[in-house]
């Protein structure tokens, strides 16, 4: 039997990126029981992908209530609905086998890995100081995206003049505004940035140069994206609510090391039922930016735990 319900929660701060703000992240749980067990997984889905709780909703209802995980693959497109309804399978074969899911999936067991920390966007001061604040954070991932980011850009590394600086401009940026920022990131030691460009809009990569990694999100879902993404990226940011779950993103990571791509393992901002099954993903990446449930005043049972390694593998009483 499979279940969907509508979970809210609440966060610490409000979020900002360029597209806009939330108070709250609005997630739905699929539960699928059989066999007296019983799987879960969570879903955020996203307008810029065309998603609504209602759509993801009709989606999920959509499958017969037997559907297996290889199925599922075809059944459902990439995105929200196949992810939830992939990792309650994943976490429904680990309970009915008493296997934890990485052994299922053939990977080595897991440790924690280090994550990124997410300021979002504000004003220069507040941008300052919220840096400050996470100043002992050793990667910081600062939401840009308008065109007058360089004061809040130089302010980030004001606040915190030893942490990793990584940037997400969330498409905000034109070819100009790239370019003429480009120099500057270099100059104040920033790794890489994520999607400058609009999807879609993003040829000019592959004809300007790139002095520092550029990194594909919006423009990245599961393997039939990655051929578009040659000699324009360097990296390719995964999420679960992109690929449509832990099975295609395996996949996905796998092709875009044989590209010769490095890997960001990302998120939705979500709680930690969402992060886990991406943990196991994360293990070996390039980059870690799982870091929603941080940025959330209230949980599930059996969150995630983070300390100064980074983000723990999952109690199975969360999944998994």
């Amino acid at each position: 039997m499979i279940t969907v319900t509508e979970d809210r929660f609440r966060l610490a701060q409000t979020f900002t990126i360029s597209r806009g703000s939330k108070t709250e992240a609005r997630v739905l749980t699929v539960r699928i029981r059989r066999g007296g067990a019983m799987g879960q997984g969570e879903c955020v889905p996203y307008a810029r992908y065309g998603e609504t709780l209602e759509t993801v909703r009709a989606q999920i209802a959509s499958l017969p209530d037997s559907i297996t995980r290889p199925a599922l693959q075809s059944a459902l497109p990439p995105g929200a609905a196949r992810n939830a309804v992939d990792c309650a399978l994943w976490d429904l074969e680990a309970k009915l086998t008493g296997r934890p899911a990485w052994d299922l999936a053939g990977l080595p067991a897991p440790g924690p890995v280090p994550t990124a920390y997410t300021l979002s966007l504000a004003t220069p001061d507040e941008m300052r100081a919220a840096a400050a604040l996470h100043a002992h954070r050793p990667i910081l991932k600062i939401k840009l995206g308008t065109p007058d980011d360089m004061p809040r850009l130089e302010a980030v590394r004001q606040g915190a003049p030893r942490s990793i600086l990584i940037i997400d401009a969330n498409e905000g940026w034109s070819v100009e505004v790239y370019a003429e920022l480009a120099p500057h990131l270099v100059r104040l030691g920033v790794a890489l940035v994520e999607q400058p460009l609009p999807a879609g809009q993003d040829q000019m990569l592959a004809e300007i140069a790139r002095p520092l990694p550029v990194c594909a999100d919006e423009a990245c879902f599961d393997r039939a994206s990655m051929a578009g993404l040659r000699g324009k990226y360097d990296m390719v940011n995964l999420k679960l609510d992109k690929t449509g779950g832990l099975t295609e993103g395996l996949a996905t990571r796998d092709l875009a090391r044989q590209m010769g791509l490095k890997v960001m393992v990302g998120c939705m901002v979500g709680s930690s039922l969402a992060m886990a099954p991406a943990v196991l993903l994360a293990q070996g990446a390039d980059w870690t930016d799982l870091d929603a449930p941080l940025l959330l005043a209230e949980d599930r049972p059996h969150p995630l735990w983070y300390d100064a390694e980074g983000v723990h593998p999952s109690d199975a009483n969360l999944w998994g």
